[in-house]
Parts: structure tokens; sequence; C-alpha cells
């Protein structure tokens, strides 16, 4: 069932939903853009900076999850429109700055100030999907997001890996302004989806009481930690990917995003197959099928990697399978998760991507403190998390609501 926003902003979804759909998985492709189109470059940015560049990815996400807790209310109670401009306009400045960066606290710093901006964009992407749809049509509109979204982190890192041949990292920078740029002026087509009769009325500060509601609200938390433990999974292949299939394997810098990009190609297989299959399977039963098979795959990958049996083909196939479950899982939870508390959209969104995307924090400290030189460390982490991610969907209680 589709609920109704104001009446023009419903006539500008009805005329352009196409576009509509383009901008919103735009919006939640930041994340993985900002991130993943560097990727090829953190070798050199490591030889240039002196110092540990896998900290620019734990200074974004630490920006990334901490402001999402501060718009969340903020949305809720002003509206979706206004706080996207803001993040677009800090987005770019925060760009800017890491182009211009000449050493690692820096750029740190600036990918921090880029994350308080970036992360605007998945949030509310989320939010308005819950503004307009229910449940089981929420999960098939995210599904769609996710075949969008799943663009960028094909196109980044080989783009990354092409433009590092032919120029220096800061490039990447300055082409993320660009974009930013791009992406702040598309956001005048869209639509005010949280309307003033449906905004929280406390204030912003009081509306930061909702996160404690949230926090003991045990369904929504299990169906977030779900998600949040198969982001610490994935994360863990995104800063770890770089070493293992560069450094460690001697893949070519131009080649490294063909690599990273077959992982992408199953999400969109699964997104497409997902759009159906929310219609006629239960949101929880798809969840634990997903969680079950990437679980499997990872504890295949770590005994694998602790043999020392298939090479650098056991980690294609077996993170092709990971990644390929993700379209089923971060859309499932996150319908689910929504559809329990929809008064409080904005705030859970910022809740469910906080941790989502702050889950990453885990995975690179981990990797830089306990990394032994080959790839066990990353396929260690990736099992014990993805367990944990199957624990949290196959002891949810979902309510089978359609």
């Amino acid at each position: 069932m589709t609920l109704s926003p104001k009446q023009s902003g419903q006539n500008k979804l009805q005329h352009s939903s196409w576009l509509f759909l383009a901008i919103l998985g735009a919006l939640m492709a930041f994340t993985s853009l900002s991130t993943d189109i560097y990727l090829p470059a953190m070798p050199q940015m490591r030889r240039d900076l002196q110092g540990d560049v896998e900290l620019t990815i734990t200074g974004f996400l630490v920006g990334f999850a901490v402001a999402q807790l501060i718009w969340g209310p903020i949305s809720d109670r002003i509206g979706r429109r206004i706080p996207l401009f803001i993040g677009m306009i800090l987005f770019i400045v925060g760009s800017i700055g890491c182009a211009l960066s000449q050493n690692i606290e820096q750029i740190v710093f600036w990918r921090v100030f880029q994350a308080l901006g970036a992360c605007t964009g998945p949030m509310l992407a989320r939010a308005i999907i819950r503004d307009l749809y229910a449940r089981t049509k929420a999960a098939q509109m995210l599904s769609t997001l996710t075949i969008i979204m799943a663009i960028a982190p094909i196109v980044g890192p080989l783009l990354g890996g092409q433009i590092i041949r032919i120029s220096s990292w800061h490039s990447i920078f300055w082409l993320l302004t660009v974009i930013g740029a791009l992406m702040f002026f598309s956001l005048f087509l869209l639509p005010e989806t949280h309307p003033a009769e449906k905004r929280a009325r406390t204030s912003v500060f009081g509306a930061f009481g909702s996160y404690r509601k949230l926090l003991s609200n045990r369904q929504f938390m299990r169906y977030t930690l779900c998600i949040a433990f198969f982001y610490v999974s994935a994360y863990a292949f995104i800063a770890g990917s770089p070493f293992v299939y560069i450094t460690y394997y001697g893949v070519g810098t131009q080649y490294y995003g063909a690599l990273f990009a077959i992982n992408l190609l199953g999400v969109i297989g699964l997104s497409f197959a997902n759009r159906s299959l929310v219609k006629k399977i239960d949101l929880d039963i798809l969840l634990r099928i997903a969680t079950v098979i990437a679980m499997m795959a990872m504890i295949v990958l770590a005994l694998l990697v602790w043999f020392k049996i298939g090479g650098i083909y056991s980690i294609v196939i077996t993170v092709f399978i990971f990644f390929s479950m993700n379209a089923m899982i971060a859309a499932s939870a996150t319908a689910a998760a929504l559809d329990g508390v929809p008064e409080l959209a904005g705030s859970a969104s910022a809740l469910i991507g906080s941790l989502q995307y702050g889950s990453g924090i885990i995975s690179s400290i981990l990797l830089a403190r306990l990394s032994d030189g080959t790839p066990w460390t990353m396929a260690w982490i990736m099992a014990v998390f993805t367990i944990a991610s199957a624990a949290m969907a196959l002891t949810s209680a979902g309510k089978g609501k359609r």
C-alpha cells in the first residue's frame, strides 16, 4: 500500500518515477562511491602520504556513523530535502579538502568532514522509501535501488584504477567534487515526502530520545544487527582486498577494479530476483536463507585460506557468493526493521545506517592491528561476523506481515 505524501510531491513521483529512483539510487551509492573509487590508489597514497592510509576509511566511517544519528531526528522534525541539500554541500567541501591534502592527518580530517554530508544520501533515501511504501513494497523498491546503486562500486574501482594510470590520486577527489555538485542540483527534482502533518512535534534535541525507544525494541535491533554484522564482513573485504589482491597476489591496479566488480554482478542479479521473491516469500524467510548461504560461503573461505587451497580463486568465488546475498539481506532486513517503527522512520534509518556503515570501523581496526601479512585475517573476520549476522536473522521472530 502506498502512503500519500503531499499532492505536489505525489504528482512529481508519478511523472518522473524512473528519474526519482535513479536519484535515490545515486544517493544510496554515495558511501560505496566515496570509498571504492580510490581503493586502487591506496598503495600510491600510502607512499605519498607516508601514513596508514586505511585510516582514511576509518575516518570516513566514523564521521558517517556519528553524523547519521544527528541527521535522523532532524529529518523527522524538518523534512527530508533540507538535510539533503546541506549534506551535499558538506560533501563537496570535504571532497575539495581531500583533493588538496598533503599529509595523512589532513586527508583523514577531510574524509571525516566529507562523511558528514555523504551520510545524508543513503539514510534519507531509505527514509523516503519508508515514507511512501509499506513493508513488502518497500523491500521491492529497496531491491530496485540496490540494482541502481551497484553501478557505483563497479564503475568506481575501474575508474579509479584508470585515473591512477594517467594522473594522481588527487584527481579522484576532484572527480568526487564534480559528482557532488551534480547531485546537489539533482535534489531540486525530488519532492518532500515527509509532510508537515507527519513530522515529529518535539524539538530536534527532544527527538533524540527516539534512539532509546529504538535500542530497546528487540525486534528492530535484531534486524539492524543482522545488517551491521554483515557489513563488518563486507568492509573487511573492502579494506583488506587491495592488500590481498594487489600486494599479496600481485594483481595489477588496473585489474583490481575488475575483480572487485565481479562481486557486484552477483548483487545486481540477486536484486532483480529479490524484487519478485519478496512478493511471494515472507521477508524473514528470505533473510534467513540469504544469511545462511553467506555464512556457509565465508566458513568455506576461512577453511580454504587456512589450508592454502585454491589461491586467489578461492577468494574470488566465495566472496562472490557472499556479496550476492547482500541484495536480499540489506533490502529484507531494512524493510522489516522500518516496518515496525513507521513513526520514527528518519531516526530508525539513521540508526540502521550508523551501525551498518559504522561497523566498517571494526573491520579496519581489526585488519590494521591483527594483520599477519596473508589473507587469513580478512578471511576469519568475514567468517566470524557473517555467522553473527545469520544468528540475528535466525533468532528474529517476524510478524509475517506482507
